[in-house]
């Protein structure tokens, strides 16, 4: 699950106008923004299977604080509590703190049975698995990426054209990144995994721009 997280997001935008595109994504994406990190740092671990394709490459098998259950709910939380203390809107809060959970719950229906219940040694796993069913799950995440595109489309009013410029190379870069995970080599390394993660920082600036040329439709 790539795009459809991002689409998520975009969609988000249709239910919460006055919030950036930028901390719609950070929100929808935020315990995958903060693994690549955790793996720079050995707090948590995916191993590589270059031998295999598509989304059986990664195998991950260590990341209790990110893509636990309990651990996304707690993020979360932390990410609506924050949200709330800055903004002072209980609706947009409960809005972000949703957001963050929707990753682990959009996560739970492609997963291979690896998400655990709980940050400990001996969890119980649970995904249900569509990633072993291709067709049916990329089917999922273009309906989530196109619809997020057309409710973010109908909520907002591009002021410039540098505006739809900013939106249509983030759109585009979404649709490169999607085709290099089928195609493209594996990585050659858990460090460089994460660096190159680390590049999902940029549709968040991007998505600031775009939003910093718009105005909401009222």
């Amino acid at each position: 699950m790539f795009i459809g997280h991002f689409g998520l997001g975009m969609g988000l935008k249709k239910t919460a106008p006055v919030i950036s595109l930028g901390t719609l994504f950070i929100a929808v994406q935020l315990l995958d923004l903060i693994w690549p990190t955790f793996l720079l740092l050995h707090i948590e671990n995916v191993t590589i299977h270059p031998e295999l394709s598509g989304n059986r490459i990664l195998e991950f098998t260590n990341y209790p604080y990110t893509h636990s259950l309990l651990g996304a709910i707690g993020w979360s939380l932390l990410f609506g509590g924050i949200y709330y203390l800055v903004k002072k809107n209980r609706r947009n809060a409960i809005i972000m703190a949703l957001a963050v959970f929707s990753h682990w719950a959009l996560d739970f229906l492609v997963h291979f049975g690896d998400l655990p219940l709980l940050p400990t040694n001996h969890s119980t796993h649970v995904g249900l698995g569509l990633w072993g069913s291709p067709v049916v799950e990329i089917i999922i995440e273009v309906i989530l990426f196109v619809t997020g595109i057309v409710l973010y489309l109908r909520s907002v009013h591009f002021k410039n054209v540098l505006g739809k410029i900013i939106f249509g190379v983030l759109i585009a870069l979404f649709i490169l990144v999607q085709l290099s995970s089928f195609w493209g080599p594996a990585p050659e390394s858990e460090n460089a995994l994460a660096w190159s993660a680390q590049f999902q920082w940029l549709f968040v600036l991007l998505a600031y721009w775009v939003d910093r040329n718009t105005v909401k439709i009222a």
